[in-house]
């Protein structure tokens, strides 16, 4: 069966698309979301079946895997992982917006995202339709980008394209316009000190 094709609006966003959203979440199923950075593929980070079937798709064992979830806000986040001081300035600064901060995590994070790790990867993406399908949800949901690792190619901008490459691995394809082809910012910083991971579409300079 194919994937529904549902188009939001970020400004705007429709409510009862949204609700749709968050049911099929609800029920184990994985969506194809815009961010403020490129699609991301997601589940709810409750639902071990759902993050196994992300896993399939991106060839990874889910111990190995490297997912990062979204959260609401920065109260949200304090949730599942540790945040010292330095980091929760820095964070309140710069979120929502494309970064991933990689903190310690708490025990609110599920064993199977955080296997043999002490850290986890969170988001606030600087884009509506992602946050208040977590916030409707009532919990984080995995992120993992759709992005090509080795070049940009055209399925990871347009949400046409996306949907005919994933339509029969996935339940729901959001069209939210088009993408960007530019990853987050990836920052280590569970500690006083900040380490930038990998350079993405986030400003460095905050971090120095």
């Amino acid at each position: 069966m194919s994937a529904e094709f549902i188009r939001i609006y970020p400004e705007n966003p429709d409510e009862r698309r949204l609700r749709q959203v968050v049911e099929c979440l609800k029920d184990g199923g994985l969506v194809i979301y815009p961010t403020d950075t490129v699609y991301g593929l997601g589940c709810d980070i409750y639902n071990t079946r759902a993050v196994e079937k992300i896993a399939r798709i991106k060839g990874i064992k889910p111990q190995k895997n490297d997912f990062s979830f979204i959260c609401y806000d920065l109260s949200h986040i304090a949730d599942y992982a540790r945040v010292s001081n330095s980091a929760f300035k820095v964070m309140k600064k710069v979120l929502p917006g494309p970064y991933t901060f990689i903190l310690d995590a708490t025990n609110n994070v599920p064993k199977l995202l955080n296997t043999n790790k002490k850290t986890v990867g969170i988001r606030v993406p600087d884009n509506n339709i992602p946050r208040l399908i977590v916030k409707q949800l009532g919990n984080p949901i995995v992120t993992t980008s759709i992005k090509d690792d080795d070049e940009v190619i055209e399925y990871s901008t347009d949400p046409e394209l996306i949907y005919e490459k994933f339509q029969h691995q996935v339940d729901i394809v959001i069209d939210g316009g088009y993408g960007g082809n530019i990853g987050s910012t990836i920052v280590l910083a569970n500690s006083d000190e900040f380490e930038i991971i990998r350079e993405g579409l986030g400003d460095t300079s905050v971090f120095l």
